[in-house]
């Protein structure tokens, strides 16, 4: 089941060139009688321009894996319910709210705000949440409706389902849109059991319907196994979930290596996940995928998959100047001790020797590291090409706190992690150090 990514925009280098001995042009008159912009303000320009593109791209663009959701799975039918046209129950704002969909509430009319606050607009009616789909409303999902705008025709999914959440500033789950935010309340297998037709993914993966269910189930908020379907382990060697949290999307400009064992830059990861997890129409080529040791990937040949139309590729420049303008966020002020964190940062960079690794400024590397080094299992890194794990950055650490710490959540806290390092590498350190190091974490 082969689907694909990219936009293209191309800064005139040869002119800029042409022009490079002055930082500006002086202002004259086209033939339009407009006065023409300096140079920095053009380039500028373009490249907020690449940086919109980006944003629209990220929140609202499904690349064409509209004909997965719902013209496979049925997913926009799930949602309509039977009394819609569809099938089942419906899929009301509440039950979408309960498995982890955001609302964007900038993207709610004054009337539906007075609606739902009134209680006049039923938030367990699916014809709701019919309502926010033709209003851009619900984040990462795209609806699509006849010229009409009355039936809802087809489902996607966009970057934002997963890598976006609100602020709940309206209320629990509504609120203003936090880009690059992971969204650990995402019950991605709870969403894919709607389906009326999961027979297709259940024989992809060489394992029964039921199990499959089962599989998903286990999931859980916040967590999504993006290499079960090139390798088709669901479950770790102690008979856990292979399912690792969902990361964030921000802070990654001059991160090398963007997933948790380096698969690749933040390109390749935009398309690899476009086509081969969305399920989106692209081109995608990557030949360590012809490996017997992801024998899904090798039968669905998803390690060559090619579309025409390409509805990917040329938008990769943009998503990833959006995501790489979206800086890890700042933790609030009375959210840690600000003198502890004095001292745990003096922690930090000598006697628990987290530097080493998490190097300022990035508080990353971009050197990969083996499992013996970090002194956890090999598992997920066995999964990766490389073999090896990558150094985490650890900017807006508050907000990504959600379902535990490391790729797969096993740390609850950070002072659980603290201690992790502390014994296994026998730091030595204090109580009273090891707080302070977790304050400091804490105010990244």
């Amino acid at each position: 089941m082969p689907y694909k990514k990219k936009i293209l925009i191309i800064l005139s280098v040869v002119a800029i060139m042409a022009i490079c001995q002055c930082t500006k042009m002086e202002t004259t008159e086209n033939v339009n009688d407009e006065a023409s912009f300096d140079l920095p303000t053009k380039m500028n320009q373009g490249k907020q321009s690449l940086i919109e593109q980006g944003k629209e791209i990220f929140r609202f663009d499904a690349f064409g894996d509209e004909d997965f959701w719902s013209g496979l799975l049925h997913i926009d039918k799930a949602i309509l319910g039977e009394a819609n046209g569809g099938y089942g129950p419906g899929v009301s704002p509440n039950t979408a709210l309960a498995v982890g969909l955001k609302v964007d509430a900038d993207a709610l009319p004054p009337e539906v705000v007075a609606g739902i606050t009134s209680g006049d607009i039923s938030l367990d009616d699916p014809k709701s949440t019919i309502a926010l789909l033709r209003l851009n409303a619900v984040v990462g999902v795209k609806g699509n409706f006849d010229p009409g705008g009355t039936t809802l025709q087809s489902i996607g999914i966009t970057c934002a389902s997963c890598h976006s959440t609100v602020d709940n500033s309206f209320t629990e789950g509504v609120g203003k849109r936090l880009d690059g935010w992971p969204n650990r309340d995402l019950n991605v297998g709870a969403i894919v059991s709607l389906t009326d037709n999961a027979l297709p993914i259940a024989n992809m993966l060489h394992v029964s319907e039921p199990d499959l269910r089962n599989i998903l189930s286990l999931w859980g908020p916040g967590k999504y196994p993006a290499i079960l379907f090139m390798d088709g382990q669901a479950f770790r060697p102690d008979g856990k979930i292979a399912a690792n949290l969902i990361p964030a999307a921000f802070g990654l400009k001059g991160i090398d290596l963007t997933t948790y064992t380096g698969w690749g830059d933040i390109s390749y990861w935009n398309s690899f996940v476009a086509n081969l997890e969305m399920h989106g129409k692209g081109n995608f080529s990557d030949p360590r995928l012809n490996d017997p040791k992801y024998p899904i990937a090798v039968e669905n040949h998803f390690y060559n998959v090619v579309n025409n139309p390409d509805l990917i590729t040329s938008k990769l420049p943009a998503l990833r100047a959006y995501q790489h303008s979206l800086d890890a966020p700042k933790p609030p002020a009375n959210s840690f001790n600000q003198a502890a964190a004095a001292k745990g940062k003096a922690v930090f960079l000598t006697k628990a020797k987290c530097a080493s690794c998490h190097a300022l400024p990035l508080y990353a590397d971009n050197i990969l590291h083996t499992a013996d080094e970090i002194k956890i299992d090999d598992f997920e890194a066995r999964r990766s090409p490389t073999g090896m794990y990558r150094t985490t950055p650890l900017g807006g650490l508050f907000a990504k706190s959600k379902g535990g710490y490391y790729h797969d959540g096993r740390f609850s806290s950070l002072a659980d992690v603290v201690n992790h390092y502390n014994d296994n590498m026998s730091l030595n350190l204090t109580t009273k150090e090891k707080q302070d190091l977790v304050e400091f974490l804490k105010s990244l």
